[in-house]
């Protein structure tokens, strides 16, 4: 399973910042149209489309970037995570590169390039993948286009972002896009986009790419305008319009500074419940009878850590659990943690019970939790609805070493919101934590921070 320790996957100082992504949901069925591009001085033979994607539910086809009407070019990963590349060039989809490496990771973010031209020969020299700065070699399925077969993407066709072009408006995305660029008329590769970092050469990290020469049908979406979040900053005015995206889909969570959610590959492993998980692995509802068990992306093992949870429904005893869990002590930390229950509003030190404080029952009940690794007394803190519950001592083998993580558990139909610093609804005040990041209901404790990789690398 997929954990991010140490800042790893995001370098924690950066040249260049990315300031925010847009957070796309299944269940929302939210997507962004394009429909009125021009057919005149544009290559349609010839596009480049890069983007940063952060995936959320896993095992189902999901669309990051579609072109056209019943016959479309499409970028998508399938429902065995492979990413794939299809081209309407004849009656129906046809020409699929399909890579063969599975993207199964929910902490990572990943830098796609597509990169075409029709006009070559030869498959692998017509469409170029890159996945972080790499050329994506492997592939279960290559095929060439018909020579000079023009495009749907970057020519004069509808654009669809988060779903499919024609009037399914099927296969939504789950997760987050940031700096989502479509270049018109040239076949660029990744270093357009993006660059090794010098202290971390394994980290791929994002470039400015507002001085990129876009063509005419190229765009450029960065999603700073929480209300405007399909504004084009190209220089095209190629806005898109939004569909069931609010203010609120606008999120820190980038790929210069990775944020802590829930993780979809962690989900269910206890293999006897099932949860469903929305809004970028920050929704959770359980599906059965018995306990989900859930761990946050972002594992730790110094500092002094906070979020929150706010309880919305359930089935009325709400048996679930909020917490902190030892991540090497066991693959299910149910017996390796320290969480709050809400039903008797008692401790569980490793799955023992014992009395602590007031039940949280009601819809939009809202638990705080706080662990400090750092001081000499190591600590886990709760609070409901802003009132501490009191300072607990960690036991047990929450206190054996090794890396934590945010824990839930949920059971009998509850359904829980995780904020990590970036809320799935709004706040009635939005605190930061000392560095400035986050924006929760109650203000951090002083030294507490939210679990982001720029908090994670400066520890």
């Amino acid at each position: 399973m997929a954990f991010l320790i140490g800042g790893a996957n995001s370098a924690a100082d950066d040249a260049y910042e990315v300031a925010n992504s847009c957070r796309f949901d299944t269940t929302s069925t939210t997507y962004m149209t394009k429909t009125a591009f021009s057919n005149t001085g544009t290559n349609a033979f010839k596009f480049t489309f890069s983007c940063w994607v952060k995936r959320a539910n896993l095992g189902v086809n999901q669309r990051i970037l579609t072109a056209g009407d019943s016959t479309r070019d499409g970028f998508t990963f399938d429902s065995s995570d492979r990413l794939q590349f299809f081209a309407g060039s004849n009656s129906s989809e046809v020409n699929p590169f399909v890579t063969n490496r599975r993207f199964r990771d929910p902490s990572a973010w990943y830098n796609l390039v597509i990169a075409c031209d029709s006009e070559l020969s030869g498959a692998t020299n017509q469409t170029k993948l890159y996945v972080n700065g790499t050329l994506e070699t492997s592939f279960s399925a290559t095929a060439a286009v018909d020579d000079e077969n023009t495009w749907h993407i970057g020519n004069n066709k509808i654009h669809r972002i988060g779903t499919d072009s024609d009037d399914s408006l099927d296969y939504y995305l789950d997760g987050y896009l940031a700096e989502v660029v479509l270049i018109d008329g040239q076949q660029l590769d990744a270093t357009s986009f993006g660059e090794f970092d010098s202290d971390s050469p394994t980290i791929w990290k994002p470039k400015d790419v507002s001085g990129l020469t876009f063509g005419t049908n190229g765009f450029y979406l960065d999603f700073e305008d929480s209300g405007n979040l399909g504004d084009d900053e190209s220089g095209n005015t190629h806005d898109f319009a939004e569909t069931n995206l609010a203010a609120i889909d606008q999120t820190a969570d980038t790929p210069t500074n990775n944020w802590c959610v829930y993780n979809s590959v962690f989900r269910d492993h206890d293999g006897t419940g099932s949860a469903t998980v929305k809004e970028g692995n920050l929704d959770l509802l359980s599906t059965s009878g018995s306990m989900t068990h859930m761990a946050g992306t972002h594992a730790f093992s110094s500092g002094k850590w906070y979020y929150e949870v706010k309880w919305l429904s359930g089935s009325g005893d709400n048996v679930t659990k909020v917490g902190w869990g030892n991540l090497d002590q066991t693959s299910t930390p149910n017996t390796a943690s320290i969480v709050y229950r809400g039903s008797d509003g008692k401790k569980y030190i490793d799955n023992t019970g014992t009395s602590y404080g007031d039940t949280f029952v009601s819809a939009n009940d809202l638990v705080s939790a706080a662990i400090d690794l750092d001081s000499g007394t190591k600590t886990v803190e709760f609070w409901k609805n802003g009132t501490s519950q009191g300072s607990i001592t960690i036991s047990g083998k929450l206190d054996d070493g090794g890396f934590v993580v945010p824990y839930c558990e949920i059971g009998n139909e509850d359904r829980i919101q995780i904020n990590f610093g970036n809320p799935v609804a709004a706040n009635s005040s939005d605190a930061a934590d000392d560095n400035g990041y986050g924006a929760f209901e109650y203000a951090p404790p002083s030294g507490f921070l939210a679990l982001n990789s720029k908090n994670i690398g400066d520890t």
